[in-house]
């Protein structure tokens, strides 16, 4: 089975242990390492999780380049919203997911592989716990 195919799934952690946790599910659900990233409200919390799991950060071979120059000008949580939206999650969900990441939560994310861009979303996306918009 290929990534390529597959079903993006995010689920929301509160710790790294946690997250090494679900990113060797992840792994044995057939998703490719670079394909598996770890996201949180700081970049360098975000890059010390990513070094110390088997998890990436989400680069420009996901977001796309035209999402990654954009980043540059944003703030924050803009930049936050824009890389999950890159990878199929709605806008709705991606102000959800924000939230909890300035609740110190970290999220994990088995991404299908597909790149969206504007206002596309994957409505198949798994998120985990189960949040109702």
């Amino acid at each position: 089975m290929t990534t390529q195919t597959m079903t993006t799934r995010v689920h929301t952690v509160k710790n790294m242990l946690e997250v090494q946790e679900q990113v060797h599910r992840f792994q044995r659900d057939g998703y490719e390492r670079e394909n598996i990233f770890v996201l949180t409200h700081d970049k360098d919390r975000t890059a010390r999780i990513a070094n110390r799991t088997d998890a990436e950060q989400i680069g420009v071979s996901a977001e796309g380049v035209g999402t990654a120059i954009a980043n540059i000008f944003r703030s924050t949580g803009d930049e936050l919203r824009a890389k999950m939206r890159s990878l199929g999650i709605s806008k709705q969900y991606a102000e959800h997911l924000e939230e909890q990441m300035d609740r110190d939560k970290i999220l994990v994310i088995a991404w299908g592989g597909k790149e969206y861009k504007d206002d596309e979303f994957d409505s198949s996306v798994y998120y985990y716990p189960e949040y109702r918009i």
